[in-house]
């Protein structure tokens, strides 16, 4: 029987607003129906998940280091917190298995300030521009990259 791997989704600030914004920069589907998605990938991909949110880099960094010990990956979506939290990246620098970060959007395509992420430097991989897509995308690409690991 194959091994099943942990991973841990974690969601930063403001990534609770996505289905309500009223820009609709991040479309219509909520954070909710995000993790359902991912969910329903993962029932294919020998993985488990563990969906989190928070407002709070401190939170998001204690999620991290207790990850250490019991996730074999991170999928990230620091939202506002990708371009301002060197604590991020210091947490996912020091977790020394896959990280994969996410982005809702392309953010090249947007304001310059965004052009930046602290947290790309600790990322395996980096996946942004495909909406929520881009999650179920970056949960497919974690299974391959744990897969190919325990080789």
């Amino acid at each position: 029987m194959s091994r099943i791997f942990r991973a841990l989704i974690v969601n930063g600030a403001n990534t609770n607003l996505y289905g309500v914004d009223p820009s609709g920069v991040y479309g219509a589907k909520t954070l909710a129906d995000i993790e359902a998605g991912c969910r329903a990938v993962t029932a294919t991909q020998g993985l488990t998940l563990d969906f989190r949110q928070s407002n709070h880099e401190g939170q998001l960094i204690d999620w991290i280091h207790a990850a250490r010990q019991s996730e074999d990956g991170i999928i990230i979506n620091a939202g506002s917190l990708t371009y301002t939290s060197i604590g991020l990246l210091d947490a996912l620098s020091a977790f020394a298995k896959p990280v994969i970060e996410v982005h809702m959007t392309n953010i090249y395509r947007r304001e310059p300030f965004r052009h930046h992420s602290f947290i790309s430097k600790a990322a395996t991989g980096i996946i942004a521009g495909l909406g929520p897509d881009g999650y179920e995308l970056a949960v497919m690409a974690m299974a391959r990259l744990l897969k190919r690991e325990a080789k």
